[in-house]
């Protein structure tokens, strides 16, 4: 008695398979069909948005606000860095919104420039409001208000954040 097992590997391909020819009348080939693996296509990712739709990051904000608060005051970014004792170039990536900067630094860098931390981070706030707002008006909605919000049709510009 012996098991005989056919010596056949299952493929299954990663392309779509190109179009079938034309099926002979059913019945004719179904012993073949039945071993043929199914065809899998993969799955195309959702579109992404697009580029000009992008909201500003947080880093973005907070640093075009200490440049801001810098440039106004007539102060040179070494001068600064040094009074926030944070590195010059660590400052300027801070402020180009290419690094994440901690509480600490960002509480350092608003203490140089004779402000708190919550001035600091009141303005980025504003930034993000009026940056909304002008979207708003160039004919995209603004982001739906909660569900908790007044009826009267009042928006809560308010901002929190959670470490």
């Amino acid at each position: 008695m012996s098991d005989h097992v056919t010596n056949e590997a299952r493929v299954i391909p990663l392309r779509p398979a190109a179009a079938e020819p034309s099926r002979p009348p059913a019945g004719a080939d179904a012993p073949a069909r039945a071993h043929r693996p199914p065809v899998l296509v993969p799955r195309r990712p959702p579109a992404a948005p697009a580029p000009s739709a992008r909201e500003p990051l947080w880093r973005d904000l907070v640093g075009d606000v200490l440049r801001r608060e810098r440039l106004a005051q007539e102060r040179t970014l070494k001068d600064v860095a040094e009074a926030a004792r944070i590195s010059m170039p660590y400052l300027s990536e801070v402020e180009r919104g290419r690094k994440e900067a901690s509480s600490e630094v960002l509480a350092a860098a608003a203490r140089a420039l004779g402000l708190g931390l919550t001035e600091l981070l009141s303005l980025a706030q504003r930034e993000l409001t009026r940056h909304t707002r002008a979207e708003s008006v160039r004919g995209r909605p603004a982001s739906a208000p909660s569900s908790g919000s007044r009826s009267s049709g009042s928006r809560y510009d308010g901002m929190c954040l959670a470490a």
